[in-house]
C-alpha cells in the first residue's frame, strides 16, 4: 500500500511545484516592472476667512470642471471691499486736491490779505509824503521822518510776503507732496484689488475629478487659505514604476508603455511624462517582484483610464528595436 502511495505523493509534489512556478514572475523574456498608481490631490481653499455657508459636494463625489464646490459667507469680505474702495476714493481726492491747490473760497482769504497789505502800504506812503516836506522845513524832527520811512518799508515787506504766499498756494502742493499722494492712491487701489475677489469665496472645480476628502462642515468657521476639501483631478493620476539602470535608455518622455492590474481591463496603456534624474537602489513600495539589490529609476506615466491611487500595477518593459 505504501509503495502505491509514494508515486501519487511524488505526482502531487510535482504539480504543486509547477503551479508555484506558474505564478512566479518570469525571469527571462516577459519580466514585469513593479509599479503602483499615484494621485496628486488639489487642496482647495478660500483666500478670506468666514463661515462655511454651503457645501455642494460630499466626500467621494464625482465633480465636473466648473462645478461649484462650497461657499464662504461673503459679508465680511464685502465689507472689507467697500472699505478699500472708500480708501481709494479718499486717496484719489487728496491727490487731485494736492495738484489743484486751494479752493477759490480759501484763495479769497489770501487775496484779502494782499489787499489789506496794499492798503497799509498806501497809508504808509501817504504819511511819508506828508512828513517829508515838513521835516525838510524843520517843522518835524528827523526822527519823525525816519519812523515814517520805517513804517513804509514794513508795509512794503508785508505786501510782498502776502503776494508770494498767495502765488505759492495757487500753484498747489509741492512735488514731494503730490508724489506721496499718488503713492497713497496706488496703495489703496492694490488693497481694493486684493479685496475685490468675492468670487473666490465660492470656488469652482478646476477639472473633472473625485472629492477625496472634506475637512469642514456647513456652519463651521474657515480660516483664510485653510483647505476645505481635497480634490483628485483625473488628469493628475499617474502610474509610477521602476526601470533598471541597464534598460533606462529605452524609456523617454512621450513613449507609451503597457501595464496591467488586478481587476482592470486588458490593453491598458500610459504615456511617460517624467523620468527621475536620480537613481534608487530599492523601490519604496512592497509590490516588487524582483530582487532588491539592483539600481532602478522612477518613471511616471499618465494612464489612458482613471485608476484608484494605491493600486499595484505590472508594467510590460520596453524592448530595444532590432
Amino acid at each position: 500500500m505504501k509503495h502505491r502511495l509514494l508515486p501519487i505523493a511524488l505526482v502531487g509534489v510535482a504539480l504543486a511545484l509547477i503551479a508555484a512556478l506558474a505564478f512566479l514572475p518570469k525571469q527571462q523574456g516577459q519580466t514585469f516592472l513593479s509599479g503602483y498608481v499615484e494621485g496628486d490631490a488639489l487642496y482647495l481653499a478660500s483666500p478670506v476667512s468666514g463661515a462655511l455657508t454651503d457645501l455642494q459636494v460630499e466626500k467621494g463625489a464625482r465633480v465636473a470642471a466648473g462645478q461649484r464646490l462650497f461657499s464662504i459667507d461673503p459679508s465680511q469680505p464685502a465689507a472689507a471691499r467697500d472699505q478699500a474702495q472708500a480708501e481709494v476714493t479718499a486717496a484719489t481726492a487728496q491727490a487731485q486736491d494736492a495738484r489743484r491747490g486751494l479752493r477759490p473760497v480759501e484763495l479769497a482769504i489770501y487775496d484779502a490779505n494782499v489787499a489789506a497789505a496794499e492798503a497799509r502800504l498806501r497809508e504808509a506812503d501817504a504819511v511819508l509824503n506828508r512828513i517829508r516836506p515838513l521835516a525838510a522845513k524843520g517843522i518835524f524832527a528827523p526822527a519823525r521822518l525816519d519812523d515814517a520811512k520805517a513804517s513804509r518799508d514794513a508795509a512794503l515787506a508785508q505786501l510782498t510776503a502776502a503776494r508770494r504766499q498767495r502765488d505759492a498756494l495757487n500753484l498747489g502742493a509741492r512735488e514731494g507732496q503730490v508724489t506721496a499722494a499718488d503713492s497713497r492712491v496706488s496703495q489703496a487701489r492694490a488693497g481694493a484689488a486684493a479685496m475685490s475677489r468675492l468670487s473666490d469665496t465660492a470656488p469652482k472645480a478646476p477639472a473633472d475629478g473625485l472629492v477625496e476628502d472634506v475637512f469642514f462642515q456647513k456652519g463651521e468657521w474657515v480660516i483664510a487659505n485653510q483647505p476645505v476639501m481635497a480634490l483628485l483631478p483625473d488628469d493628475r493620476i499617474k502610474v509610477r514604476f521602476f526601470v533598471p539602470e541597464s534598460q533606462l535608455a529605452l524609456y523617454a518622455p512621450g513613449k507609451t508603455v503597457a501595464f496591467s492590474c488586478d481587476g482592470c481591463a486588458k490593453g491598458l496603456t500610459a504615456k511617460i511624462d517624467f523620468i527621475s534624474p536620480r537613481p534608487e537602489f530599492t523601490p519604496p513600495v512592497i509590490y516588487s517582484r524582483e530582487t532588491r539589490d539592483r539600481l532602478v529609476y522612477l518613471v511616471e506615466a499618465r494612464p489612458s483610464v482613471r485608476l484608484n491611487p494605491g493600486q499595484p500595477v505590472d508594467v510590460t518593459p520596453l524592448v530595444a528595436a532590432r
